[in-house]
């Protein structure tokens, strides 16, 4: 188990890699399990575990066992030393843990968790996923919730003990996601890197660029929560994790196509301190989809306005490539980590009609929502900080409100001032 101390309510973070070795399963667990339940654990297409098991229809522990053991076999979002005991868990659970999906609300964001909110939508409706979320290690987002992982762990998204938990549980949440697009649907993963560094983990943007700057007198002792970097398994002290491409990787073993890893050129990116390396002013959004062929508009890039994603024209050719120059937000509404309307606009834009319903399972401060409203777009939101619902909703409720308005101001007023329906 991983070292927690607490300070101020937050545990520190110290990256104690898992020493846990393989367990054997046992000869009298007699459950057997589908191969669509054990390929993205495994991290082997179908097609390709049939080929190792035959045409089985379902399989044992013994046939997991034989899967982990191929060289092409890989941990996806269960260490490979946990698959038995996440079986014989899922076995178990079979009868208790039926969600019974149905429509959340439409044109708001919902305070709660993703990891339990995600199988309440209706299977393949969603017709683009666009989401930021929370960087590995890096800042204290509103209120996070705790939440039992597939692989064991019991943490709030984004403060995983190691760089592979964190990335454990993007998969995971992928994974739960995967039922809900729709077949011609996409995902849009937005993810920056984290390197492997002691440093303070940060309430909000103020706060990390204060340090930027060397203006933080604080003591290393004195911070309320902190990450170390000395207990990895094989990264160094300074070392980047590569977690945008390691997710990426992990995407397409569960089943996804990885169509592009998107570049995002982040014009005015924060300044680093560091005089050992280049100054990093790139994020990564990972472009998923479930079929070869899923709905993409080109022309939208072309045609929708800059401010909603469309062509930067000062920066960026007649062609939409994957390197994207799109400005930094300015951090406004107390939030200090959303991405700028431009971003979710142009995933919004290319990937979806009029009319489509768009997903941000970590919504913040509503910014995708606030895109789609103003593409014409149908939005859910999820967010666990209801301070972060609330300024969300309130934006959303005033962009509709704005819409509504040349349609009431075009109406016919009658003598009594009251507006007929």
């Amino acid at each position: 188990m991983a070292e927690r101390r607490q300070i101020d309510g937050w545990p520190d973070i110290h990256p104690r890699s898992s020493v846990d070795g393989w367990q054997y399963p046992a000869d009298e667990f007699q459950h057997t399990f589908s191969i669509e339940e054990v390929a993205p654990v495994v991290g082997l297409h179908p097609s390709f575990v049939k080929r190792v098991v035959g045409q089985a229809r379902s399989l044992t522990l013994r046939d997991i066992e034989r899967l982990l053991l191929l060289d092409d076999a890989a941990e996806t979002f269960v260490p490979r030393s946990r698959i038995v005991g996440y079986f014989k868990r899922l076995a178990s659970r079979r009868g208790l843990d039926q969600f019974r999906p149905h429509s959340l609300g439409i044109d708001q964001v919902i305070c709660g968790d993703a990891h339990k909110l995600i199988p309440a939508l209706i299977d393949e409706s969603i017709d683009c996923v666009v989401t930021s979320t929370p960087y590995w290690a890096v800042r204290i987002y509103g209120t996070p919730q705790k939440v039992e992982w597939a692989d064991g762990e019991i943490c709030p998204f984004g403060h995983e003990q190691t760089p592979e938990g964190f990335i454990r549980h993007s998969v995971e949440i992928l994974n739960i996601l995967k039922a809900k697009v729709a077949k011609h649907g996409s995902v849009w993963w937005n993810v920056g890197d984290t390197f492997n560094t002691r440093t303070q983990i940060r309430g909000n943007a103020a706060e990390t660029l204060r340090a930027m700057k060397g203006l933080d007198r604080k003591k290393w002792t004195d911070q309320n929560c902190r990450r170390y970097s000395a207990g990895h398994a094989y990264l160094e002290d300074g070392e980047q994790s590569l977690i945008p491409q390691r997710i990426a990787e992990r995407a397409s073993r569960i089943g996804y196509l990885v169509r592009s890893m998107v570049s995002w050129s982040k014009d005015g990116s924060m300044p680093e301190p560091t005089k050992s390396r280049v100054t990093r002013s790139v994020e990564h959004i990972i472009h998923l989809t479930k079929e070869r062929s899923p709905y993409f508009d080109k022309e939208a890039f072309r045609t929708t306005p800059a401010m909603l994603g469309g062509r930067n024209t000062l920066l960026e050719q007649d062609k939409v490539t994957d390197v994207w120059h799109l400005p930094t937000s300015s951090g406004g509404d107390g939030h200090g980590a959303q991405f700028p309307l431009s971003l979710p606009g142009r995933c919004i834009s290319l990937s979806t009609k009029e009319g489509g319903i768009v997903l941000d399972p970590f919504s913040g401060s509503g910014t995708s929502g606030l895109a789609a409203l103003k593409l014409k777009r149908k939005f859910i939101g999820f967010d666990v900080s209801q301070e972060y619902v609330d300024l969300a909703n309130k934006k959303i409720r005033q962009a509709g409100e704005a819409a509504l308005r040349p349609r009431q101001q075009g109406a016919r007023t009658p003598s009594d001032g009251s507006v007929r329906k």
